[in-house]
């Protein structure tokens, strides 16, 4: 079969397929364009989930007729030269709008701000008409209509309209947290406008006008460096947590990427910390130098790949773990209001409750001053009565009762223990309730952790040492990390160029299967250069063993025990949830308490 060169329209058409997958994909070059234009507002409005319409407007630099008439033509931009190496731009290859042009109807009108009028340049199926003059405001409006009509078997693969609509406004949120200086808009007869006014240098403003107010409450700082790379943002506590991952938004360079190895390592930093089948919600920003980075690597350029991943995930996930130990003991906001919204009652009064905060002057709870006393005769009967107390101290304890100083620990002071399991403690403002075996298994747990990471683990040598054959690439892997396996208690030897000797295996692991272990090890150094799954298994163990010997659920507890608890929780990272990610105490405000009354 002789080769032949392929025509324009029919080359296109190919790239399309990479490049505009979905209208959502459209949405996505279109905006990074607008970005890179220097635009500080931004309006999306779609139709029919996009692939009816798809209209971007901004207030961006514009562009003049020569412009015009290269952008709709492949591999034209005007953000790069001669070389990859210092891609600072979301957009670069000059592939978008042409790809866009052959499967859709495209016109662009744009007009640069020292222009006394605009021009508009029109391309469908990849048939582009002639440049006329047109009505336009200082900058530019980009209109997609009937996306995919020149290449018809793909609307077969897209999914509904509402699906569609959905994957676009994802799309402007994860920009929208990217720019918090922009404007969004997104507006259309397929959805509710939605608006995202700018927050300026507010990052953590913006993110909770994506991510909800809740976030702001429930978000820990991050900022930290390693070598030439800084990571900064914000990770949600371990108890604000999803059903999904699609509340974790990771940018490189200010590009939104979703990227694996990313990912993974958040999911790393919350081991422990997050139950089975919830994800946390975090906000990362990565940066570097662009010579560090290739995001050359697929036309979507949602991928990237880092000269030293390893050095990349070990920034995220101690850079989390360090703020979570700071600073991820305390309990999700969103526990109290689940609290009351379980004791709420069926009716809701024609005010609602107000959300200000518990005072002792303005409270309808304060101590009743009477104006008249209380000496009547009938009265007299109840002078043998002692007064009720929720005091947890012994009735006849010769000791006094704790000092009201003890409430003003962050936890406050033990007053009681409900069922043998649940202490309620007294702060300056609330109440917390803490479930007593979660809370020092979690306590017994980072004491065993520590001691992990403090000296080399026991090991238990093998009579006979394992020969584990795998192929020798595997083994040079492994070998280079045979040190760091060896503080965990592993050690191994290189056994020929494809066999490894397994001589050690972790005490603390009991029975192993070195075979496998091996094998695991070696398949994610290769994947992502650390063999951190061995450090993550003695990890589930130690969780389990405090699982066993913590404070068990039904044991009745000493005033001082308790108290003792409480302060400990105080100073532990992670307290605020247990191993397995569920919380270990909620608080409450007494103006929540008052809420739960129907009091003003």
């Amino acid at each position: 079969m002789a080769i032949r060169q392929l025509s324009e329209t029919l080359i296109n058409q190919i790239a399309a397929g990479e490049v505009i997958e979905r209208p959502a994909s459209a949405a996505k070059e279109l905006i990074e364009n607008a970005l890179d234009a220097g635009a500080t507002r931004i309006e999306i409005a779609t139709s029919g989930g996009g692939k009816a319409l798809l209209r971007v407007s901004d207030n961006g630099s514009g562009m003049d007729v020569v412009d015009l008439e290269l952008a709709v033509r492949r591999h034209c931009t005007s953000k790069i030269s001669e070389t990859l190496e210092d891609i600072r731009t979301l957009g670069f290859r000059g592939e978008a709008l042409p790809s866009i042009g052959s499967v859709a109807r495209l016109s662009i009108a744009s007009r640069r701000r020292d222009s006394a009028g605009g021009h508009e340049i029109a391309v469908a199926g990849g048939k582009i008409a002639h440049l006329r003059p047109a009505a336009a405001n200082p900058g530019t409006i980009v209109e997609v209509r009937d996306l995919f009509f020149a290449t018809p078997a793909r609307l077969k693969f897209l999914k509904t309209e509402k699906a569609e609509a959905g994957a676009i406004t994802e799309i402007v949120k994860r920009m929208a947290i990217a720019f918090p200086a922009v404007r969004f808009v997104l507006s259309g007869s397929d959805r509710t406008t939605l608006e995202f006014p700018a927050t300026g240098d507010d990052h953590l403003g913006r993110m909770a006008q994506v991510l909800g107010k809740e976030f702001r409450d429930n978000a820990i700082a991050l900022d930290a460096v390693r070598e030439e790379i800084s990571l900064t943002g914000f990770a949600g506590v371990p108890t604000f947590n999803r059903g999904n991952s699609a509340h974790q938004y990771a940018f490189v360079n200010g590009r939104p990427v979703q990227d694996k190895l990313i990912l993974s390592a958040i999911r790393g930093a919350y081991a422990e910390t997050i139950p089975s089948g919830r994800h946390p919600v975090a906000v990362l920003s990565i940066t570097l130098d662009p010579a560090l980075v290739d995001v050359n690597v697929h036309p979507a350029k949602s991928d990237v790949r880092f000269r030293d991943p390893g050095l990349v995930r070990g920034l995220i996930v101690g850079a989390i773990r360090e703020a979570l130990a700071r600073d991820g003991s305390r309990a999700a906001t969103t526990g109290a209001s689940d609290m009351l919204r379980s004791f709420r009652p069926g009716f809701q009064p024609n005010n609602p409750w107000p959300q200000t905060a518990w005072s002792a002057e303005t409270s309808p709870s304060r101590p009743y001053q009477p104006t008249t006393g209380f000496g009547e005769r009938p009265q007299a009967s109840f002078d043998g009565l002692s007064m009720p107390t929720a005091r947890a101290e012994p009735q006849f304890s010769p000791q006094p009762a704790a000092p009201e100083a003890a409430a003003r620990h962050p936890l406050g002071a033990a007053r009681a223990q409900i069922h043998a399991n649940y202490i309620v403690a007294q702060t300056e403002d609330g109440l917390v309730i803490v479930d007593q075996h979660a809370a020092h298994e979690r306590l017994v747990f980072e004491a065993m952790r520590k001691a992990l990471h403090s000296k080399r683990l026991a090991s238990q040598v093998l009579l006979i040492p394992e020969i584990i054959d795998i192929p020798e690439e595997d083994c040079d892997r492994l070998m280079q990390h045979a040190a760091e396996l060896s503080e965990l208690g592993l050690a191994i030897e290189r056994f020929g160029p494809g066999a490894i000797a397994v001589r050690e295996t972790p005490a603390m692991l009991g029975e192993v299967d070195a075979h496998g272990l091996i094998r695991q090890l070696a398949d994610e150094i290769a994947e992502w250069d650390t063999a951190s799954g061995l450090s993550a298994k003695l990890e589930y163990v130690a969780a389990t063993m405090a699982c066993h010997g913590s404070v068990r659920s039904g044991r009745r507890l000493r005033p001082e025990e308790m108290n003792a608890l409480l302060r400990e929780m105080e100073v532990t990272p992670g307290s605020g949830q247990c191993n397995h990610g569920r919380p270990t105490y909620i608080e409450l405000k007494l103006s929540d308490i008052e809420r739960l009354f129907g009091r003003s």
